[in-house]
């Protein structure tokens, strides 16, 4: 079973993205911020996929993918944001992100998306 990573300040959102990701047959772990996240990863969490917000509070999305690159090289990265401006997804691209999630995501997009990232899944 493949695991995802999700890392988002909203409960809400966490909780409906965990849900359709574990009917979808995922194995899913969760983060209310990038800290929280990096503590996770560095405690040696090895997720098949990370989905992150971008605008979160005490450590953003960006710099959860900067730093995340550094523990996990090959791991994709999917940036979640209300963000649809190409400044922010360039910026993601180069710190490493894989793709680019624009909320509100539809459960079918967020498996369709997944199954193209992961293959295999």
């Amino acid at each position: 079973m493949k695991s995802v990573f999700l890392v988002d300040d909203s409960t809400t959102m966490l909780m409906s993205l965990k849900s359709t990701l574990e009917i979808g047959g995922f194995k899913v772990d969760t983060a209310g911020d990038g800290e929280q996240a990096m503590a996770k990863l560095k405690a040696g969490l090895k997720p098949d996929l990370i989905i992150t917000d971008i605008n979160m509070p005490k450590m953003d999305g960006l710099t959860l993918i900067s730093e995340a690159r550094k523990v996990l090289r090959f791991t994709p990265i999917l940036a979640l944001t209300t963000e649809s401006q190409q400044v922010k997804r360039d910026e993601a691209k180069r710190l490493g992100a894989t793709g680019w999630l624009v909320k509100p995501v539809s459960g079918t997009d967020l498996l369709k998306v997944v199954k193209q990232v992961l293959p295999g899944a």
